[in-house]
């Protein structure tokens, strides 16, 4: 994410920041005991090992055995419990949610000074993000716009009116791709958007985001509209799928215990636009890195350094904020197509390899939650500082919300320990995501494709195009997150 502070701007300052207010390294630049290029190969050579080794002693699909799962059955009192702390979380969330849209539109308009920024994008975004892949589908939980119409449901039966909604018939070959394109616009404003850090301008996004869902469950119905263009529900479902929990909801009213990462390989093949979905997690994130290389850094000079009669100046009449913008505008939308095209040309290429017919969609639908612990990997590698650091700032925020001068619970005067991570422990924090992610993705990939040639052999096979993804992502993701951490020479 382009920052839009400096660290040292807001440790003067002592105030709040925003979710586009930070950047990743904080103090010094960690100096690597060995050159960037040891990391870099060995990551690399590291995921390629695994694959050996998976390949040699992984013959057999473990889920035809069936992978083990503890199915805790809520009774009585657990479930009242359960039940309650659900209700709870729900009111908070929804509190929480219109005091933001509030304290967007009149609270003091500096994006230090308001909770709204820093609620919405480490909160709201990054926060629920790093829960999902841990505790499970809290989303299904803390979801305020599904919290606020079920309770407009609610009073609509109550009084003898019958569903609140049209039921109109979805469109079967939309399928999830507003979710997609919605995703894609979110990621837009994360990353691009001029009105990210302005509390005005995100409260009326809100306002704007709750008309669409509204309406769509109007017409479509609440549970049909957050299975296919509630993009948040997908976005975070699709991290829940790699937690060891499964809550009430998706276990018939039990919680579910099971390996790691297994949801991954448990669940019926995608719809093509979920894999469109699924593949835009890990592009947005690797874009949102990219953002911060020297070879980034290079575009924008090259922009900014455009002559006068240039296009950008000229035809298009743009200020150099609105030329660097247009240019993000553009490569965005670029990356997560590149994704999706290298994506389905190793599915296409594993088809060629394949002794058994199986097309290219046929395999993308199957093998696309193989690459989830990839993106959660490099989350983690990627915003763990911005979380546990840019995620204090909600402490004194809570006390004075509309930035009026306010201490409501105490922690106004809250001082934000930058320090909490250091750029060692980011980088390495950073290396052993990135290879663990990578590795669990090489396992998964070799799981699924042992389910579909059952022969180990052609599992392998299939699998090689694959791993050369993989490996070539471990090595690139690696030195995209090393760029404004660490200090070493390639050699």
């Amino acid at each position: 994410m382009r920052r839009l502070f400096t660290v040292a701007a807001t440790i003067a300052a002592h105030l709040a920041t925003t979710a586009a207010a930070f950047a990743h390294g904080f103090g010094p630049r960690y100096d690597l005991p060995i050159p960037l290029s040891h990391y870099i190969f060995g990551a690399g050579a590291t995921v390629a090992v695994s694959f050996a080794i998976f390949a040699a002693f992984m013959q057999v699909e473990p889920a035809t055995r069936r992978l083990p799962v503890l199915v805790l059955h809520l009774h009585g009192v657990p479930a009242a419990l359960c039940g309650a702390g659900a209700a709870v979380a729900r009111g908070l969330s929804v509190a929480i949610f219109l005091l933001v849209i509030l304290v967007g539109f009149f609270g003091n308009q500096s994006p230090v000074r308001n909770l709204a920024p820093t609620m919405v994008w480490i909160i709201g975004w990054v926060g629920i993000a790093f829960l999902s892949p841990v505790l499970g589908n809290v989303w299904r939980t803390l979801n305020p716009w599904d919290a606020l119409y079920r309770g407009a449901e609610a009073l609509h039966r109550r009084a003898g009116r019958g569903a609140l909604s049209c039921c109109w018939r979805y469109p079967a070959w939309l399928a999830a791709w507003p979710a997609f394109a919605l995703f894609v616009g979110f990621a837009w404003m994360e990353l691009v958007w001029s009105g990210r850090s302005v509390p005005a301008e995100l409260a009326a996004a809100l306002t704007a985001y709750s008309a669409v869902t509204w309406a769509a469950m109007f017409a479509f119905g609440r549970c049909k509209w957050l299975a296919r263009g509630e993009v948040f529900t997908l976005v975070f479902g699709i991290f829940a799928r790699f937690a060891p929990l499964a809550w009430p909801g998706t276990a018939g009213g039990a919680v579910a215990l099971r390996l790691p990462a297994s949801g991954l390989v448990q669940e019926r093949p995608l719809s093509v636009s979920m894999v469109a979905l699924t593949v835009a997690l890990l592009a947005t994130v690797t874009f949102d890195g990219f953002l911060e290389t020297p070879l980034w850094g290079r575009i924008d000079a090259a922009i900014l350094d455009a002559p006068p009669d240039s296009f950008l100046w000229t035809l298009l009449d743009l200020r150099e904020d609105q030329a660097l913008r247009l240019a993000r505008s553009i490569a965005l939308p670029a990356a997560v197509l590149l994704f999706i095209a290298a994506y389905l040309t190793v599915c296409w290429t594993m088809s060629r390899l394949s002794d058994k017919p199986a097309g290219t969609l046929w395999l993308a639908r199957r093998f696309v939650l193989t690459l989830v612990p990839i993106s959660l990997a490099y989350h983690v590698a990627h915003y763990l500082s911005y979380l546990l650091v840019g995620g204090q700032y909600a402490i004194p925020l809570l006390s004075d919300p509309f930035g009026w001068g306010w201490d409501l619970f105490g922690t106004a005067a809250y001082r934000v320990d930058i320090g909490l991570v250091g750029p060692r422990l980011q980088w390495n924090v950073a290396v052993a995501s990135i290879v663990a992610g990578h590795i669990i993705a090489v396992c998964l990939s070799h799981v699924v494709a042992l389910r579909i040639f059952a022969a180990p052999r052609s599992a392998v096979v299939t699998q090689i195009p694959m791993l050369v993804l993989m490996v070539g992502y471990t090595m690139c993701s690696l030195w995209i997150v090393s760029q404004p951490i660490v200090e070493s020479p390639m050699g």
